[in-house]
């Protein structure tokens, strides 16, 4: 009894090779063949170009938070004065901040200013978000030391203030330039509390690359803030950096103890929480929608092989008498359609990754192409469209599409597998 060729034999491989070079007038299906192949190609194309926006986006939405932020806040919790005030404030902020900063895996603690005030400067007026601190912590920063772009010199912070770009291009501010600072909670008289207004020069320009930092931000020296904002010998809280701000909530029940009693743990997960969720749920939805799109061109491999098989009906025939098994017969069918979708896959991996690696020559060319304005800072936070490639995106792209298309092939290589060769030769 003659031995059965071995699974996958090269054989199979040689005449579905044949099967897929087919011209239209041999019963090929070729113009199918492409229509698959570009179909595939293109969805994995999206795919992995929406995948790798979606990781740059949140990369840089977050890399933004941190490097701007602290990640977690040590917030007083208000209390009730002599005199009938209740105040907000930290007194033995140096102690505070020290015992944080013996807290295993905190890198960092500082205590800041923090109020709300108007800028102004020939006319022009911006609110702002005024942060005192002293140069040493302003140093700290990183995207303040180390911006995107910068403009002066951050170690001269100590003559003046540091503003963000979308503040001076509001008001219209370059380095040297004196602008006034109006808190309406100024100097308190017999006659009631009246506005403070300060001059203070311009020494630092930065920008992060977030909108809503780069376009409130205003930091001034802590001793000078204190006697601004009438904070004098107290901090409004305690900034806090950790080593593995992923774990920030993991930090809080230490943090909490080393601080005392009578402050509250705000993290940066708690700011940026709702919005992270919703940028999560956002991607999950994109994912399924391409998945769709993914799913929709592997059917094009469908069709073509029904019309391979229908075509095919009498080489079916004539090899199941030569002694082909349908095991045979459902493998060559089988290799037809999954080297469409490898093909395709390839293919897409590779211009999507192309797509990701120069968006920004490709995005200046849509910003041309449509007279500019396509991305608004003010809207997405962010300065410039990120993409960042990351191998777990890539690797569920390729499994997608790769698992669809074998899946897929399968029915229609079963249909030609079970065909009845004397059907199939009855009127040839």
């Amino acid at each position: 009894m003659p031995t059965p060729p071995r699974p996958f034999a090269r054989f199979e491989f040689l005449i579905a090779w044949r099967y897929l070079r087919a011209k239209r007038a041999e019963g090929g299906v070729s113009v199918m063949t492409w229509i698959s192949f570009l179909g595939i190609m293109l969805a994995v194309m999206a795919l992995i170009a929406t995948l790798a926006v979606r990781s740059g986006f949140r990369h840089e939405f977050v890399g933004t938070i941190l490097g701007a932020n602290p990640h977690a806040s040590i917030i007083p919790m208000a209390r009730q004065l002599d005199n009938g005030r209740v105040e907000r404030a930290i007194s033995d902020y140096d102690a505070m901040a020290e015992r944080l900063r013996a807290v295993p895996s905190v890198t960092g603690a500082f205590p800041v200013i923090r109020g709300q005030v108007m800028a102004t400067f020939q006319g022009r007026n911006a609110g702002v978000e005024v942060l005192g601190i002293t140069p040493g912590d302003l140093a700290s920063v990183p995207l303040v030391a180390d911006p995107e772009i910068a403009y002066g010199d951050i170690a001269r912070f100590e003559e003046g203030i540091a503003i963000g770009i979308g503040v001076a291009h509001e008001l219209g501010l370059s380095v040297g330039d004196r602008v006034r600072l109006i808190s309406p909670d100024g100097a308190r008289t017999a006659f009631g509390t009246s506005p403070r207004i300060n001059a203070y020069e311009v020494v630092y320009i930065f920008q992060v690359g977030r909108y809503d930092i780069d376009r409130v931000r205003v930091y001034l020296p802590f001793a000078e803030a204190q006697s601004y904002f009438n904070r004098d010998g107290v901090a409004d809280e305690i900034e806090v950096s950790v080593e593995d701000p992923d774990e920030v909530l993991n930090m809080v029940i230490p943090l909490t103890r080393a601080a005392g009693s009578g402050v509250i743990v705000w993290t940066w997960r708690d700011n940026a929480g709702a919005f992270l969720r919703a940028l999560q749920m956002e991607d999950n939805v994109m994912f399924i929608i391409l998945s769709i799109l993914v799913l929709i061109a592997t059917m094009n491999i469908v069709s073509g092989l029904i019309m391979l098989v229908k075509n095919k009906s009498r080489d079916i025939g004539i090899l199941r008498t030569m002694g082909l098994s349908e095991g045979s017969i459902l493998r060559v069918f089988f290799i037809c359609g999954s080297s469409i979708g490898v093909a395709g896959t390839l293919a897409g991996v590779t211009l999507g990754c192309a797509f990701a690696i120069w968006i920004d020559p490709i995005f200046e060319f849509v910003n041309w192409i449509a007279g500019g304005g396509v991305w608004d800072p003010s809207v997405r936070f962010l300065s410039t469209l990120p993409a960042r490639l990351e191998f777990g995106d890539v690797m569920s792209a390729v499994s997608l599409s790769l698992g669809l298309s074998f899946i897929i092939t399968i029915f229609p290589a079963r249909r030609a597998a079970r065909m009845n060769p004397v059907e199939a030769l009855r009127y040839e």
